[in-house]
């Protein structure tokens, strides 16, 4: 079948990529790779994948092509889902006969739920881990005989096809790259805290942390660390390195790229041979002889996520980490010269006006090189959902977990804690860990070596400034 793969224009500046721990609207101007749409398109002969939010597409400038495709894939998300079906009805006027699919999270866990809120313009979708599933679909086969699949009748009744087994053997997955070389334009890619122009790949799936709040791997890919071989994973590098010269980063986008220590230092030597400058995510219990090996080797950046400064906070959340041992690991890079991005996330069960206090001072005290502070977001099929619903810490008013321009909003309160306060603790967070005159004068610092990095944080701090305005317009 022709197949369109859509990440489809949603919110203003949405980063709905299938890559991002969260769908909303970033800080400053940020996209990830729609890696889990381009997965399938490698699969499937003669597809064409859009990605239309950072290329600017509009949907007027892809409905007229719906009459070239018998099949459309689109990626989903809690906050785009309503957005995304209209994307598809605008589809199905344009073109009777194309059969619409929707991938992700949202429907992997609601399957039954979003093919009934579609009303008809959704025709299927596909479960869990959906590679070989869409396959199969754009194949032609029988849609009965499809493991995965949830999809609906001639008659109207939904169907639910056999659970498909978990991908095994993931060097069976063919690169993504090649999908990136032929419909993306990878200049269009921004992530703060890489290099300009990045590429982002997965090299495994899943994660052997519990985390309550954590989407994918409650979601998708599971629990058990699922991972390419090493030498499949470098022939990709070498294959990129020829397709883009002008990247200048690499990002390993794993939930947690060091749960297997050996491969990962196995996969660091071999980087270093190519002379690659890359990064990943990382959990904050790397001992100090691996970092260093992967430091030795090109590492410049891990992605981290602390979470909070308040342990008992980080054992609701079933973290699985101890801050002093997230103190050492900090020290350890610092120490390395391993630059760190240290995400942070309020609102989470246990939070207090006082635990906020103690992460903002915590966060100062380690010092990340940059970081992210989120508000907790319960997605469905996560442990957090179901608590939030069983306690009655969420509401029905703030379930789509952003507002009607795609900022992130505080879904969850507590009956100590408003919506508000946790909302409003975001800006300050951030005001209090970089104006401060050591932050600033490391920024400023960055800013005099290099012209680039000159005229991008000044960019981003445009975007930043704005971004601070329009949450307080969303307050209002």
């Amino acid at each position: 079948m022709r197949t369109l793969f859509l990440q489809a224009p949603s919110f203003d500046g949405f980063d709905g990529g299938a890559g991002s721990r969260y769908q909303a609207r970033r800080e400053i101007k940020s996209f990830w790779y729609p890696t889990w749409l381009a997965q399938p398109a490698a699969l499937v002969e003669g597809s064409k994948l859009i990605d239309a939010p950072p290329h600017q597409v509009r949907l007027d400038d892809i409905t007229p092509t719906a009459k070239d495709y018998d099949l459309a894939v689109l990626h989903t998300s809690v906050p785009s889902f309503a957005s995304d079906v209209k994307t598809a009805a605008a589809l199905k006027a344009h073109n009777p006969d194309i059969r619409i699919g929707f991938i992700g999270a949202k429907v992997a866990v609601e399957a039954e739920k979003s093919l009934r809120d579609a009303r008809g313009m959704v025709d299927f979708v596909a479960r869990n881990e959906f590679d070989f599933t869409i396959k199969e679909v754009a194949d032609g086969r029988d849609w009965s005989a499809i493991q995965g699949l949830s999809y609906v009748d001639r008659d109207g009744s939904i169907v639910h096809n056999a659970d498909r087994p978990m991908l095994e053997q993931m060097d069976d997955l063919p690169f993504v790259t090649p999908v990136y070389k032929r419909d993306l334009t990878i200049e269009n890619y921004f992530i703060g805290y890489l290099k300009h122009p990045y590429i982002s790949i997965y090299t495994g799936r899943g994660c052997k942390s519990r985390c309550t709040f954590c989407l994918w791997p409650q979601t998708v890919g599971g629990h058990r660390y699922r991972t390419r071989s090493v030498g499949h994973v470098i022939e990709e590098i070498k294959y990129a390195l020829k397709a883009f010269p002008q990247v200048k980063e690499f990002f390993f986008d794993d939930d947690t790229f060091t749960d297997d220590r050996p491969r990962a230092e196995a996969i660091a030597r071999e980087l270093g041979k190519l002379g690659v400058t890359w990064s990943c995510n990382a959990k904050a219990n790397v001992p100090y002889e691996t970092l260093k090996v992967l430091k030795d080797n090109g590492l410049r950046l891990l992605l981290v996520g602390y979470e909070s400064g308040n342990q008992q906070i980080l054992h609701n959340i079933k973290k699985g980490m101890l801050i002093e041992v997230a103190e050492r690991f900090t020290r350890d890079c610092h120490e390395l010269g391993i630059a760190i991005h240290g995400t942070f996330i309020l609102g989470l069960p246990g939070e207090t006006q006082d635990t906020i206090r103690q992460t903002v001072e915590w966060a100062r005290k380690i010092n990340p090189h940059t970081i992210q502070v989120s508000l907790a977001a319960p997605y469905p099929g996560t442990f957090l959902y179901q608590q939030a619903v069983e306690n009655g810490w969420l509401d029905a008013d703030n379930a789509e977990l952003v507002d009607d321009h795609g900022v992130q909003i505080a879904p969850l309160h507590y009956p100590h804690l408003a919506h508000e306060e946790i909302f409003h603790s975001v800006e300050d967070f951030y005001k209090r860990f970089y104006f401060r005159p050591k932050k600033i004068g490391a920024i400023v610092g960055e800013m005099v070596r290099s012209p680039d990095m000159m005229k991008r944080r000044l960019r981003e701090g445009v975007e930043f400034f704005h971004f601070l305005r329009e949450r307080r317009g969303v307050a209002g």
